[in-house]
């Protein structure tokens, strides 16, 4: 009988990552993927992205609607309630031999409780990372203790995850599975790019990926530095819409207002994987505090700044320049960026967070990882005198 594994995905910033996870799965000879769609990906507001899995030819096998239609921790907390109900009603029915998660989001504490209660192992991509502005941080950790199998990006993750801990036989160092994607998948070029995008990008063109940093009591506190700074920039500015966190609506109203005084610049809802990675290709610099920034665009590379809190802890190359949440600061960064000289300097950066190889390393181990007792029993690491 082949395997199953329950794979969660909540939005459409871990399918990127996910998307040649699934494929390889579901073309193991001996694993059989579950997929769970939850979270953001079913809700309209933003983009409803599971959609976007079906036109990848991707069945999905189990919805779980949680998200609650707020822009408040409260709403958070009440989220991952709604999660919890859902999933064990599911994953209760299902059994899977596996269930896989990745990263940090916060509705990750959904299943992983419920996946400890069921005794249903878990695998956990990309465990062993920093990023202190955020819960994300705390998420992420919470989840690496309650799972089974790590599958961490770079040498330093594996020996946090190890220093937790974890025995060192359940840690395997893949990379990022996202670079995947750089690596297997057909990007558009610039006119077939624009077309789908429906804008022409201009030079300089700046894509803005910025989200609430959800462990300050204002969520959107630094955003006034960001998009001044912004409003201070000769270039076209593109938006990726934020996350479903607390405060992305005030931050949705603020680059709809950008947009509404710059004729070219514009609010993407959703990019799906293969536009947003073309983009990346073509744009001249990134701004704001997405971990696609720090953790893919070196492997283009793409010059990058990384504003504030939120990432701040994170491994990354020389692609990425630190800016505190200063317009002043933020503004001499992006030109700093989209200066020729900067990106020719780039040239050879090699991307701590792997080669695009990570799915079939991930997939290999869910194949031959023998299960039962051995897995589910985690032994505590002896401590030194």
């Amino acid at each position: 009988m082949k395997r199953t594994v329950a794979v969660v995905t909540t939005s459409r910033a871990d399918y990127a990552h996910l998307h040649w996870v699934l494929r390889d799965l579901r073309d193991h000879p001996d694993l059989e993927p579950r997929l769970i769609a939850t979270g953001a990906h079913l809700a309209q507001e933003f983009g409803r992205t599971v959609e976007e899995l079906e036109r990848d030819g991707l069945a999905i096998d189990e919805r779980v609607e949680c998200l609650l239609s707020s822009d408040t921790d409260v709403g958070m907390a009440k989220t991952i309630g709604v999660a919890v109900l859902g999933l064990a009603e599911v994953l209760g029915r299902r059994r899977p031999d596996l269930v896989l998660l990745i990263a940090d989001r916060y509705e990750l504490l959904a299943p992983a409780a419920v996946a400890l209660s069921l005794r249903l192992p878990i695998a956990h991509i990309e465990g062993g990372e920093i990023s202190e502005g955020a819960i994300d941080d705390a998420v992420r950790n919470a989840v690496t203790k309650l799972s089974h199998l790590h599958f961490v990006p770079t040498e330093r993750a594996r020996r946090r995850v190890v220093a937790m801990g974890e025995e060192p036989w359940r840690v395997h160092r893949v990379g990022a599975p996202s670079l995947d994607y750089l690596a297997r998948g057909e990007l558009l070029g610039r006119p077939a790019l624009e077309q789908a995008l429906g804008v022409e990008l201009g030079d300089p063109c700046v894509l803005a990926a910025y989200h609430p940093v959800t462990l300050l009591d204002d969520t959107t506190a630094e955003a006034d530095a960001m998009f001044g700074a912004l409003e201070d920039l000769e270039c076209q500015v593109l938006f990726c819409f934020p996350n479903a966190d607390a405060g992305s609506r005030r931050l949705v109203e603020l680059a709809r207002a950008f947009c509404s005084r710059r004729a070219d610049s514009r609010l993407f809802v959703n990019l799906n994987p293969r536009v947003y990675w073309s983009l990346l290709r073509q744009v001249s610099a990134m701004v704001g505090n997405s971990s696609s920034g720090i953790m893919e665009a070196a492997s283009i590379p793409l010059p990058v700044v990384d504003v504030g809190l939120r990432q701040r802890g994170r491994e990354r190359a020389a692609n990425v320049l630190d800016a505190p949440a200063v317009r002043a600061g933020i503004v001499a960064a992006v030109r700093r960026a989209v200066d020729p000289r900067f990106r020719r300097g780039l040239a050879g950066l090699v991307n701590p967070y792997g080669d695009g190889t990570a799915s079939r390393r991930i997939v290999d181990v869910l194949a031959r990882t023998p299960l039962g007792g051995e897995l589910l029993i985690k032994r505590a690491v002896p401590l030194e005198d």
